[in-house]
């Protein structure tokens, strides 16, 4: 850990508390030089430190900047042996941590973004990812002996940890859009896209990258034409470390559920948070969308659907529209 990344981890540990950089030169066993240095680029990166005579330096209380060292002192236990990578901007984290998967990066590896320039979402749709208002990560899983099919446990697992996250932080109640998008108050505010690579030998399940945007903030300029009566955020203004809380709140829950994978007791979480069932839904597909009625999601996480002639049929995967009122 470098000088500047120790004195981040010390700022970030007691936020709001002073350190001389006497203190701090003798924590970290370097030169004052040094921590002065180290201060001076971190207030280049965005943090606000102050400096007081007599009492030195600290952390601004309500400095909110995503970083490594502000998410790991939220981390629970099932956290602390993730590899995370804060990045002040990506193309897509998605596409980042497929490119580390194949060269045998190990679950648990997570790449978080301030910004990304090429997000993507479902059906390779762009998804919209400004800088300083959201936050962007990818997890790299290898569960073992999971079929394609049963893949979709991971996005359900993933919909219901952000949900938790999101409430216990802002204090508001969220919903589940089958299969992949939360709202909250009536809009998105967050979407879900997980990516398996799928053995040729056996059929299972090799690796998931699991990508999650959530609009934390929204953007100063407004949400684009084409989302702005639909896509809302977090927060409404600047948390105290909101995105750190954020992030670790969505890792915490999400791994608690995951080492137990096993068990479903996410699926009837998931099934309490769809604003789905018992709705009227339009089925969007390829060939042409059909109306349905959603009758119910399935232990496996399939949503069971009534069609207008009385069929009924389980989705694994696929895209529904419904109006909202």
């Amino acid at each position: 850990m470098t000088t500047k990344e120790s004195i981040l981890a010390l700022f970030e540990e007691q936020r709001g508390v002073y350190f001389s950089g006497e203190e701090i030169a003798a924590r970290l066993a370097v030169s004052r030089a040094a921590v002065w240095k180290a201060v001076n680029g971190l207030r280049k990166e965005g943090y606000e430190i102050d400096a007081v005579s007599n009492k030195g330096y600290r952390l601004a209380a309500d400095t909110d900047i995503l970083s490594t060292q502000g998410i790991e002192k939220y981390q629970d236990p099932v956290c602390r042996t993730l590899n995370l990578c804060v990045l002040p901007e990506a193309e897509s984290t998605n596409t980042l941590l497929r490119e580390k998967a194949n060269a045998g990066a190990p679950e648990g590896t997570v790449i978080l973004a301030n910004t990304q320039t090429k997000g993507r979402g479902r059906r390779g749709r762009s998804f919209y990812s400004p800088a300083d208002t959201g936050l962007y990560l990818s997890i790299l899983l290898r569960p073992d002996g999971m079929t394609p099919d049963q893949a979709v446990k991971i996005t359900t697992m993933a919909a219901v940890a952000v949900c938790e996250a999101v409430e216990e932080i802002s204090g508001k109640e969220t919903w589940i859009k089958w299969v992949n998008d939360i709202y909250q108050e009536g809009r998105k505010i967050s979407g879900i896209l997980t990516e398996a690579s799928v053995s040729m030998e056996n059929g299972s399940v090799e690796s998931v990258i699991l990508g999650i945007g959530i609009n934390v903030y929204p953007p100063e300029s407004g949400f684009p034409e084409d989302i702005r009566e639909t896509a809302g955020s977090v927060f409404d203004g600047k948390q105290n470390d909101g995105k750190n809380r954020l992030a670790a709140g969505v890792l915490n829950y999400f791994f608690k559920e995951y080492e137990r994978i096993d068990r479903t007791d996410y699926v009837e979480k998931y099934r309490a948070k769809s604003f789905v069932v018992g709705k009227e839904i339009t089925i969007l597909s390829p060939s042409g969308n059909r109306q349905a009625t959603a009758l119910d999601v399935d232990q496996d996480c399939h949503l069971i659907v009534r069609y207008e002639n009385g069929q009924t049929e389980r989705l694994s995967s696929g895209e529904i529209s419904i109006r909202l009122s």
